[in-house]
């Protein structure tokens, strides 16, 4: 990542980079991510200020329309972040994938922390491991993310567990407003503490519990939506792998199969990239499945959820 420089932003004043640095803004790649009338706001910039700013680190960080080759290209040098469990990373083409978010779906109890909390671990891995080596920051909206837990997975693995506590850094989220300004955090934090994984437990849980009724569904999802489309740049321009988690409501006019559908509605299925919905199986096992996916086909993996966080059935039966 490259810091706000004089040089990179070109034309920009010293009292406007200092602006910017004072509001979080530390990186090129962080101003890019932000539309102007946030860097306005945020920053305390004039609006002809706050556009030519975003519009310098966008030409900096992204040239614009480029052959579909180089995408291609682009997108084979992503990496992949091994979950553990060798049949949910065949699903997932490898494993959870930087410079996209992934949703993992599911009732209380399907797994979705225990998937989070193994990410985390696996994450600090070296790449030719499976892992990104790097960081990881997580964002603990329900009050699941638990050191004891990560100190077992670690050592189950043969990790040394001080070290991988240190390199993970929790934020607990209190209320919707603290999200945001957790998600606002993310890029200085990132840059800091070289970090490659970004979690969420969960990214609907407050806006849930504060926005009740029809009538607050609309500014709900406003607010939720703003959250995302932040994530999706921050995955994009500094590649890293976001994961969040999401909760399921009962569907009252399902009369067969599974009742249960995601919540958060169009705007959280349009921002994630690759879906995967959790559910319970037989014998204490775990079923996952992608619902949705630009690139992945839809199909389904087994797992256990043991010592080691999450791993396939027939290796934990060894």
């Amino acid at each position: 990542m490259t810091e706000l420089e004089y040089g990179v932003l070109k034309g920009v004043g010293g009292s406007t980079i200092n602006r910017l640095l004072k509001a979080g803004f530390t990186t090129v790649e962080a101003v890019a991510a932000t539309p102007a009338r946030e860097l306005a706001e945020k920053a305390g910039l004039g609006a002809e200020t706050a556009e030519k700013v975003a519009l310098l680190a966008l030409m900096h960080v992204d040239p614009g329309f480029v052959p579909a080759m180089e995408v291609l290209q682009r997108r084979r040098m992503m990496m992949r972040c091994t979950t553990g469990s060798k049949e949910l990373d065949r699903i997932l083409a490898g494993g959870v994938e930087t410079g996209s978010i992934t949703e993992f779906i599911g009732e209380y109890g399907s797994g979705k922390t225990q998937i989070c909390l193994t990410l985390s671990v696996m994450a600090q891995l070296p790449p030719e491991q499976g892992g990104l080596g790097g960081g990881v920051a997580v964002i603990d909206a329900e009050g699941t993310f638990l050191p004891e837990r990560i100190v077992q997975i670690a050592a189950a693995r043969g990790m040394d567990p001080k070290e991988v506590l240190s390199n993970i850094f929790i934020a607990k989220c209190y209320n919707s407003d603290h999200l945001s300004i957790l998600i606002d955090n993310l890029p200085g934090i990132i840059e800091e503490k070289n970090v490659k994984l970004v979690v969420i437990d969960s990214i609907i849980s407050h806006f849930r519990g504060e926005y009740l009724g029809r009538e607050n569904l609309s500014e709900r999802q406003q607010k939720l939506g703003n959250c995302l489309h932040r994530l999706m740049r921050l995955a994009e321009t500094m590649n890293v792998a976001v994961v969040v988690t999401n909760q399921v409501q009962a569907s009252p006019t399902v009369v067969y199969g599974d009742p249960n559908r995601p919540t958060g509605g169009n705007v959280l299925a349009h921002a994630c990239t690759h879906r995967v919905y959790l559910r319970k199986g037989r014998k204490n096992t775990r079923i996952a499945k992608i619902i949705d996916s630009p690139s992945l086909p839809e199909r389904e993996a087994r797992f256990i959820i043991t010592e080691k966080g999450i791993e396939d059935v027939e290796e934990a039966g060894d």
